[in-house]
């Protein structure tokens, strides 16, 4: 294989660079040309893509986003769509094609694989981790790490004026985020979109540390776990405390890559590129543990998200 592309599509998320500079920089090692592709598979579509080199992505390990830009492209969801971006590959000459995204990236890129044979190597960029067939996805990291700074200033603000505040941290359909930065920051209480809500057996966490004196807290909400205004409402009628909220939001998606997303990024982007190298398609790179593993696409989006009910357990007993 002489000539691949690389694109980044769905949500932004910290080491998406760190990635793409790997793929570039793997690409120069093993004399492979690449191509980057601006705005995910709506720039696949338009053939709005470029060459890149070694010196492109230098400087770009410590930045979030992607600099090749992300964008939705509803029209690749359709067979003529995908066969506009199979003919601006195939116009260049491009054999390969490594897609940096979440679940919804790798059906787009599975199905463009189906249709046109393009050799698709994924890697997982999503700060959800809700992937189930790799521990980690590159962003989780760095957004736990983000939310649990939050988290940590937020708790001095309670202290100072006897509050208990609601965090909303993202995930859409994952706890994931709201589990570890609950767990590492000390929250009283973490809810999560994989357990049902019990606003008895929140109200009574909160209610049995009232009673001994304490009139602050943290609760981390999931944003698919339940409404905020519900909890604030049903919280409030249950303990008689004074709550706050916040709402993450955006800057989860942001900031500079931590130490592991950056080296996991590093580790994926090689591996993708030495799978293209070898004229594989159809995979996605992930880990498990110490190792870096491929798995066909299909099979991997057929394995559900793991959620780690020891972990949950273990929270929930730190809150007593």
């Amino acid at each position: 294989m002489k000539r691949i592309a690389v694109l980044t599509s769905g949500g932004d998320a910290p080491g998406m660079n760190a990635a793409i500079r790997a793929v570039v920089r793997a690409s120069s090692y093993y004399n492979i040309e690449v191509y980057g592709v601006e705005r995910g598979y709506a720039g696949l579509i338009e053939d709005d893509m470029h060459m890149m080199s070694r010196r492109n992505v230098s400087d770009t390990i410590q930045r979030g986003g992607t600099i090749l830009r992300t964008a939705r492209c509803p029209e690749f969801n359709t067979y003529e769509g995908r066969k506009k971006a199979a003919e601006s590959l195939a116009d260049r000459n491009i054999d390969g094609l490594v897609v940096i995204g979440g679940d919804g990236s790798f059906r787009g890129a599975l199905d463009f694989y189906k249709d046109f044979g393009v050799k698709t190597i994924g890697i997982p960029g999503t700060i959800d981790n809700d992937l189930g067939y790799t521990d980690r996805t590159i962003g989780f990291d760095t957004a736990v790490n983000t939310a649990l700074n939050a988290i940590n200033n937020l708790r001095d603000t309670m202290s100072s004026h006897d509050r208990v505040v609601i965090v909303q941290v993202m995930g859409r359909h994952s706890g994931e985020i709201a589990l570890h930065a609950g767990i590492a920051g000390g929250a009283e209480v973490i809810l999560v979109p994989e357990k049902p809500v019990d606003f008895d057996e929140v109200a009574a966490i909160l209610n049995r540390g009232k009673a001994v004196g304490k009139t602050s807290g943290i609760v981390v909400l999931a944003e698919g776990a339940c409404p905020l205004d519900d909890v604030m409402t049903e919280l409030k009628a249950r303990t008689g405390l004074s709550f706050r909220s916040t709402v993450l939001g955006y800057i989860q998606r942001g900031g500079s890559p931590t130490m592991a997303d950056r080296v996991l990024a590093s580790k994926l982007g090689i591996r993708a590129v030495e799978l293209l190298k070898a004229n594989k398609g159809g995979y996605v790179v992930g880990s498990k543990g110490d190792d870096v593993v491929e798995v066909e696409i299909e099979k991997a989006l057929a394995i559900p998200p793991y959620f780690n009910e020891k972990l949950y357990e273990q929270a929930k007993m730190l809150s007593l």
